[in-house]
């Protein structure tokens, strides 16, 4: 099959420029320069992106989310590749269950899926998973909404993941300090007689890992950062020499705790916090600290979001909100270039996990196009996700997901040229 996609302003090196693009048998023949004017409003060609922290919820939770439902909803939002979260039932951690996962994926997903192993058996801490026997199956190595408590597992883990050359993505959580809490222990948790939760919760573990990355040599990625302490943390062991990366999410960059309701879609793990928490990490999205953004995709029963802060389950859905989201709040207002989102979405976590992206010759045809001037009010109405708990129902954003192509099929298209997504 071959097609041309011409007229638009295509992701090359970097930056964009007016471009045809030229696809054959689902790879990308030609980028040559646009051979004619562009429109007043070109389609932005951007690489498909990806996010390294979603949660797909199958097996054993497919009330909350499918494989099916949870890549239509990441096509429709620009994503051509999520690595999936392994706190499942059950946890892919022996060769026997992560086939489960990996049937699944072969049969329903409509782009890649590239699922995580447990670090643990059944994510519990205290037995190491069948790491050398699913390594070749796996991305990295992960806990995802389990913390590993004890340090010498952790570095039992560290080791045995640098042998087989994988990351392990940590979810840096001291239960220890949790107490019940609900969401971020600061004014709005005060002042409402919530249960707060700490940040030491969070950069305690960071500083606890970064030594044991040190000492083993492990690649290590921290996922979902929400402090100020753990952006200082990691700016400073990435200066040492330390090889370690780290994400944050979409509501960490543009919520505090001042925006909280008392309602389950602003509860999520770790929490949204304080005003200068979320400035230290837009600061270190700019001087690099900060190398990709993932939206921890979670999506849950309407029942489980709706029992308030203090009731309800900790997790809200992202996939096709987050671009709109940034693109507005973010590269509109000034704050970060739009080829710096562009590389924080594909190229930054795509390198760091060993894969591919990128629009050029030879590579797949895995890619989206976007009308950046339509805008919209978000609505979870529409969400192709089952899940619709989000904090940004209501916003008006900017940035529409008109096709996205998955080697060279078209995997997502938008049903109009109006206003709506």
């Amino acid at each position: 099959m071959r097609r041309a996609i011409n007229g638009v302003m295509a992701w090359a090196d970097g930056i964009f420029t007016p471009a045809d693009i030229l696809i054959e048998d689902g790879s990308i023949v030609s980028v040559s320069p646009a051979k004619a004017p562009l429109s007043r409003n070109p389609l932005y060609a951007m690489p498909g992106f990806t996010d390294v922290h979603v949660h797909l919820r199958e097996p054993g939770f497919s009330y909350k989310e499918t494989i099916q439902t949870g890549t239509l909803a990441a096509a429709r939002g620009g994503y051509t590749a999520v690595c999936a979260m392994p706190n499942l039932n059950p946890t892919p951690d022996s060769v026997e269950h992560l086939q489960m996962e990996l049937d699944i994926i072969a049969r329903d997903a409509v782009i890649d899926v590239f699922p995580y192993g447990t670090i643990t058996v059944n994510e519990a801490g205290e037995q190491l998973s069948d790491m050398d026997a699913i390594a070749k199956d796996v991305i990295a190595f992960s806990d995802d909404g389990h913390g590993v408590q004890n340090p010498d597992m952790m570095r039992r883990a560290m080791l045995r993941a640098k042998a087989l050359g994988k990351l392990i993505a940590a979810h840096c959580e001291d239960n220890s300090l949790l107490s019940g809490g609900c969401i971020h222990d600061g004014e709005y948790a005060r002042a409402h007689g919530l249960p707060g939760i700490c940040s030491e919760s969070e950069w305690g573990p960071i500083a606890r890992d970064v030594e044991l990355a040190r000492e083993t040599g492990c690649g290590y990625h921290v996922c979902h950062i929400s402090t100020k302490q753990s952006v200082e943390i990691i700016r400073r062991a990435k200066a040492e020499g330390v090889n370690i990366t780290c994400e944050t999410a979409p509501h960490y960059l543009l919520l505090t705790e001042n925006d909280l309701q008392d309602e389950g879609r602003f509860k999520m793990n770790p929490p949204v916090r304080s005003a200068e928490d979320r400035d230290a990490l837009i600061e270190g999205l700019n001087d690099g600290t900060i190398d990709m953004i993932a939206t921890d995709h979670a999506p849950h029963a309407a029942a489980e979001k709706a029992k308030g802060l203090r009731g309800s389950a900790m997790g809200i859905v992202g996939l096709e909100t987050a671009f709109p989201l940034l693109y507005t709040y973010l590269v509109k207002k000034g704050i970060i270039t739009l080829e710096k989102l562009v590389s924080l979405m594909s190229d930054a976590p795509a390198k760091r996990f060993g894969l591919d992206s990128g629009i050029r010759p030879g590579a797949q045809a895995n890619l989206a196009l976007w009308d950046l001037d339509a805008e919209y009010t978000i609505d979870p109405k529409g969400f192709l996700s089952m899940g619709k708990a989000t904090p940004f129902e209501g916003w008006r954003v900017n940035g529409a997901c008109v096709e996205t192509l998955y080697k060279g099929n078209t995997v997502w298209r938008r049903a109009s040229q109006g206003p709506q997504p």
